[in-house]
């Protein structure tokens, strides 16, 4: 795939621009792969791992089809969560830079409904959305989607495997004129492949896998510790190392919040993002952590999806997640736009690090323990292996 270049893949002059502006050099395999059939209205599943640029690989070819001068909608996208929603809004407005006269709309629930009418009736020819929002919009006669001619699921797993089955079902049926419709997830369950019979004719399958180039380049370390020294060992790791953005991801919206109000007292520049916070706070703590203004974020997995910032130094795993899917997740958010990433995993039991070595062993990653000093140095622990069993003579 590495002589492949955006020039080749036929993108019109503004979008070629775009991608030169926010400094995309080359295409990541699921973009090369993906782009030219979607350009060709084939029906494409595809199951590709976080951080390999999955967002590009449908939107530009969306936004190449796109008639500014049809004032309806005419590419879909439904996603499971809002911040994934806006996240992919914010990235498809980066690729219309140089586009004239293209709208895109970012619907979602726990939001006044009243501004994403005002936004419909702009007339944008892109609608993002989660499936129950989108429903309530077309019920209220305020979406017409007999226009629309490309649909995309993005996070499809996720977002079937939430209860949007029956939503997404539906939407997919009152979009009476697409010509495709893309799938695509970093598992393929048997939702997602129930969708694919249902809906996709002779489609393309694409799969990324894992242990090719796009794997994000992220060194993961452990710490072992009590679960009463977890916290001062947490804030002693992220003193002594000198990062400067850090992502922290715990189980609980209890503990995000402790932990948040803990490193507060501490003295960082500290916010977290969870269920119990009103959406719109959560979105201006996402913003100033975008925007390079917030240090530290504390997060449930709510947030692991979706969240796509490209310069996070180290990914930090309070509790160890009781998904091994979760860890992906969770420590792709660092080591994108081909950097190095850093992760690490706060080990205060032994079921955490029984999950751990479930983990490792599940995702064929290499976690190395590390010892933290007071003082603050880091070396490498040494693994002592199982003794082997005695023989009994009898």
């Amino acid at each position: 795939m590495s002589d492949i270049t955006f020039e080749s893949l036929g993108l019109s002059q503004a979008m070629l621009k775009a991608l030169e502006k926010k400094g995309y050099g080359w295409p990541t395999t699921i973009q090369a792969e993906a782009i030219p059939h979607f350009m060709q209205w084939k029906d494409v599943i595809a199951k590709a791992p976080t951080g390999t640029g999955k967002t590009f690989a449908f939107g530009i070819p969306m936004i190449e089809h796109i008639d500014p001068e049809l004032l309806e909608v005419q590419g879909l996208i439904l996603a499971p969560t809002r911040e994934l929603a806006i996240q992919i809004g914010d990235e498809l407005r980066g690729l219309l830079t140089y586009f004239q006269g293209i709208r895109v709309a970012v619907l979602y629930g726990g939001a006044g409904i009243g501004g994403q009418i005002k936004q419909l009736e702009k007339k944008p020819q892109i609608v993002v959305a989660t499936p129950g929002r989108l429903m309530d919009h077309y019920n209220r006669k305020t979406i017409r989607l007999d226009k629309i001619q490309t649909v995309v699921l993005d996070e499809a797993d996720r977002m079937l495997d939430m209860g949007f089955f029956k939503d997404v079902t539906k939407i997919i049926e009152k979009v009476k004129n697409r010509k495709n419709l893309g799938l695509f997830s970093a598992t393929i369950s048997q939702e997602v492949m129930t969708v694919s019979w249902m809906y996709q004719r002779d489609e393309i399958e694409i799969t990324v896998e894992p242990k090719q180039e796009d794997r994000p380049d992220i060194d993961q370390y452990s710490l072992t510790c009590t679960p009463l020294e977890k916290a001062e060992t947490t804030l002693r790791l992220i003193k002594s190392q000198g990062y400067e953005r850090i992502m922290i991801f715990c189980n609980t919206k209890h503990m995000c919040q402790r932990l948040t109000d803990d490193f507060q007292r501490a003295g960082l520049d500290c916010q977290c993002i969870h269920g119990d916070i009103r959406q719109s706070q959560r979105e201006k703590t996402m913003q100033r952590f975008r925007d390079g203004k917030l240090a530290i974020l504390v997060a449930t997995d709510v947030a692991s999806r979706g969240i796509d910032v490209d310069d996070v130094d180290c990914v930090i795993n309070y509790d160890i997640p009781d998904e091994n899917e979760y860890y992906v997740h969770r420590v792709g958010r660092t080591g994108r736009a081909k950097r190095k990433g850093i992760a690490w995993s706060m080990v205060s039991n032994f079921p955490e690090k029984a999950k751990l070595d479930e983990i490792c062993k599940f995702c064929q990653f290499s976690v190395q323990p590390m010892i933290l000093s007071p003082e603050g140095t880091l070396t490498a622990e040494e693994v002592k292996q199982p003794a082997p069993p005695k023989r009994r003579f009898r």
